[in-house]
Formats: structure tokens, sequence, C-alpha cells
């Protein structure tokens, strides 16, 4: 997997990379034109398989503030290796190779990546090619390619094979951080050092149970397109698992947009469930992905219009009712915007779910009650609508419903702070399994699927390139998708429904 060199390297704890000036040293004086350090250190602009691996480090200048400049990544065969993830985990052995003295581990280690297909990865994204070739390479390559496969699929495995970075801004949710090189050193003299890297992948029965879908799959009898469709809908899904926290907290409020719909867990069990209205299928109206905490709840909410839905929505609506803005007690504001007064008719009803999130979406009421019994609920700009939103305060608030509708009665705007604090996951889960069942399939109305697995590949077919680059660049986030300016804590109103 080929990656930026210029990105944030891991610190002490694994999330900040270590200076280039000791490394260099380290290089300099280490074990000559065959040593690791020395690999390391190469610039790789045309190296072969049979270059000779001159260190770089004696020659190098320094820059004023002492430390190196910055170094090309290391290639194997015309592959670019991820020369920090390597350095981390070659200094903390003092640069000395890996797998020479660990020839059984070396070949299970192989045989796992080359697996890569089991958890739906493409397994040249992990230098597969080099891999069955590896012994053609002089002996330190070899071991800077297989320690880079087994730390690139460990990364895979822990929190996704497209890495944050390269992920479109609506694909917002991601695991928390984790250093493989840490995971692969302390493996190495453990019982069993391959169990512990593909303990890395999610161990939940969602992912598992696609997992046995895939292999389902995989052996049918019938290699039809709705077949390899299916497959790769799979591998898409198996991807957004990964991206998910390696323990989701047992209290959480869990939208699945192409569910429509939202549940509440309790100890990992479901206790609330609720249709909800998500984003429309215009580009910049799409719920996006992400994870955040629902911290209080506002009750009889104003609302102050964006002013692209004022442009959009409101001003056509005004030229065909001179007092629609009376009628649905709206103000237009200097600035373009439109604030609408709370109360019943208020386009976020009796309460609204506060959340911080870059993307300016929301958990809330609507008075527009009949589009809960829709089948297709892609109606909002992004934000989510709760069919009962008032039940799902109660039991967030640990409250009776006659207090939450007490609130709700004076017709004031009131905040209230949730005892604690409630995660709040909003996904795009097209394929959900359970163990022992088959698949089920969700409607793709974002056209997300296709885009995010030819993402997963490296060498993306052909035939499919043209018709994707349209997907991804449609998943752009236009400027309306971005916050407009709140107070820098809680915001006291909401912006988009």
């Amino acid at each position: 997997m080929k990656r930026s060199w210029d990105r944030p390297e891991p610190d002490a704890k694994g999330l900040v990379e270590p200076s280039g000036a000791p490394f260099s040293r380290r290089a300099s004086l280490l074990r000559g034109a065959a040593g690791l350090a020395g690999v390391l250190a190469l610039v790789g602009c045309s190296a072969s398989e049979n270059d000779s691996l001159a260190p770089m480090a004696a020659n190098q200048p320094e820059e004023a503030s002492g430390h190196m400049m910055e170094e090309p990544p290391p290639l194997v065969a015309g592959e670019a290796l991820d020369g920090p993830l390597l350095r981390r985990f070659y200094a903390r052995r003092d640069f000395e190779p890996v797998w020479t003295t660990r020839e059984a581990e070396a070949r299970a280690f192989k045989a796992l990546v080359l697996r890569a297909r089991d958890h739906g990865l493409d397994p040249e994204l992990f230098q597969a090619d080099l891999l069955h070739r590896m012994e053609a390479f002089p002996p330190d390559r070899r071991d800077l390619l297989l320690t880079h496969a087994v730390l690139t699929y460990a990364e895979a495995l822990a929190f996704g094979a497209l890495s944050p970075s390269r992920r479109n801004d609506r694909e917002a949710i991601k695991a928390e951080p984790l250093d493989v090189t840490e995971v692969l050193y302390e493996a190495l003299d453990g019982a069993d050092p391959v169990a512990a890297i593909e303990a890395l992948a999610p161990q939940t029965l969602a992912y598992q149970a696609l997992r046995e879908a895939l292999q389902r799959h995989r052996t049918s009898l019938r290699p039809d397109r709705n077949r390899v469709n299916r497959l790769r809908v799979i591998e898409a899904n198996l991807e957004r698992q990964r991206w998910l926290p390696r323990e989701l907290p047992a209290d959480r409020v869990w939208v699945n947009v192409p569910d429509q719909q939202l549940v509440l867990y309790r100890d990992d069990r479901p206790v609330f469930v609720t249709r909800v209205v998500v984003g429309n299928t215009t580009d910049r109206k799409q719920s996006p992905e992400f994870s955040t905490v629902i911290e209080s709840a506002l009750f009889n909410p104003p609302w102050i219009i964006p002013r692209d839905i004022v442009e959009a929505d409101i001003r056509p609506m005004l030229k065909q009712d001179p007092l629609y803005l009376v009628k649905n007690k709206i103000t237009l504001l200097p600035n373009g915007d439109a604030k609408q007064a709370p109360g019943p008719q208020a386009g976020l009803g009796a309460v609204m779910f506060e959340m911080p999130n870059r993307f300016d979406v929301y958990l809330h009421d609507t008075p527009d009650k009949d589009a809960f019994s829709r089948e297709n609920r892609r109606l909002s700009n992004g934000c989510i609508r709760v069919q009962n939103p008032l039940e799902l305060a109660s039991l967030l608030m640990n409250e009776p419903m006659e207090l939450i509708q007490k609130k709700v009665a004076t017709g004031d705007t009131v905040r209230k702070s949730l005892p604690e604090p409630v995660p709040v996951f909003l996904l795009y889960h097209t394929a959900l399994a359970a163990p022992g069942r088959d698949v089920e399939m969700r409607p793709d109305f974002y056209d997300r699927d296709e885009a995010l697995w030819l993402r997963l590949q490296k060498r993306p077919p052909e035939q499919l390139v043209s018709r994707a680059g349209q997907v991804v660049a449609a998943q752009r986030p236009s400027p309306a998708v971005r916050p407009a300016p709140t107070a820098p804590t809680r915001p006291a109103v909401q912006r988009r429904i």
C-alpha cells in the first residue's frame, strides 16, 4: 500500500515519528551497504532488485536545525514501501533483521497476507505480487518487504485499508489509533504471532457474519454478475466495519442511513427502535457518516435556516405565496439566512438533540409526521428527523414522559443536558448479517458502494473506472455541507433539517 511521505507520524506512544537525526546517525554507523539501516536510508528513485544498497546517511547534508532532510521511501522492485512505519519497527530491534531466524513464522505471515481476500481485502495492497517472488530478492530487501506487508496488513485489519486521509469528506468514521509496530514487536515473542495480528480485525458478530457470508458467496456455483456485485457490496461493508471502534460502547444511538431507522442500545441490547427521515439523494443533502456524542436536548428550538436553503426552497415559496413568511413565522436575516420561531409547526419540531459535529447534522423532531409512513424517507437536508423524539428524550435523560411533555408544553426554548453524554453513530451500511443467516442488502441510494470498492483495489478494473470516477466526484462535498460558524461550544440553534 503506497502511503504519503509527509503524513503526521506517531509519537513515542506510537503516534509520532521519531526525529530524523537519531535515525540518520544510526544509519551511518550500522551494518554498511547491506544493512537494513542503509536500505531504509536509500534514495529510492531508481533502485532495482539487484542494486547495491549503499547508505546515504553519511553523505546527506543536514539542515540548520540539525535534522536530516526528508528521506524518500525505500523501494523494492519499484514498489514504494512505508519508510516511517518500517523505521519505527526496526528502530525497536536496533535495525536487526527479523525473518532470517524465523523462517517458519515468515512462511506463516506470508500465507496470512496472501489470504487477505478472506477479509474482503485486495492482497495487492500488501505487495502480494512481490511476496510471490520474494526469494529472488537480496536478504535485506526480503526482510523489509515481508515486514512492510505484515505491518500494512495489520493496519488494514485494525482500522481499515483506507486511511482517514484517503476517505472522502463524508466518510468521517474512524477507529481509535493503534501502533501496529508495537503489536508486531510484542507478538514475535508470543506463542502465536500470526494469531495476534489476525486478532486486530473486528471481533464483532456483525463483522464475523459478513466474513461468513463472503465465503458462502465465493463458493457459490453460480458465477453471475449479480453474485459478483453482491461480493463487492459485502467487501465494501467489511471495510466500513473496520472503521468502527474496536469496542463499541454498550450504550449508544445507532442510525444506519440505508435502514432509515434509529436504534437505542443499552448494554448492547436494542431497547428502542424508531423510523427516521434521512438526507435526500441530492449531493449537497446526503447524510454523512460520523460518530460523536449527544450532549443535550433543546426543547422548542428555533431554526436558523442557511442561505442555500433560503434560496433553493423559501424564496420560490415566497413567490407563490407572499404571506409564506408570516404563516411560517420566518424572518429573513441581513446575511441571507432566515430564522423560524419555535413552535409546533417549526421545522425542528418540539426537540433537537445537540451533538457536536463539523457537518451541522443533528437528530430532531419534525411537524411532518406523514413522512414516516413513506417507504422512501430520503427527504431531509442531511439531518435525521426522528419519528418518536420525545420517547427518545425520555430514555436518554432517564426522565418520565410526563416531565418531558411538560418541558415542551411551556413553549419556552430550554436546554437540558443529558446525565451523561451518549455516543451516537451515523452509518452507511448496505450489507447486514447475523451469525447463521444470509446477508441482508439495503438500497445503496447514495451510490457509495461501488466507489468505495474501487478504492479498495490496487488496480481497479478499467471498464469501471470511468463510471466510478463519476461516482467519486459526486461524493465530493459542496460548500453547503460544511457547518456554518457557530458558538465555540453548544450551538443555540440547528441549521439543517
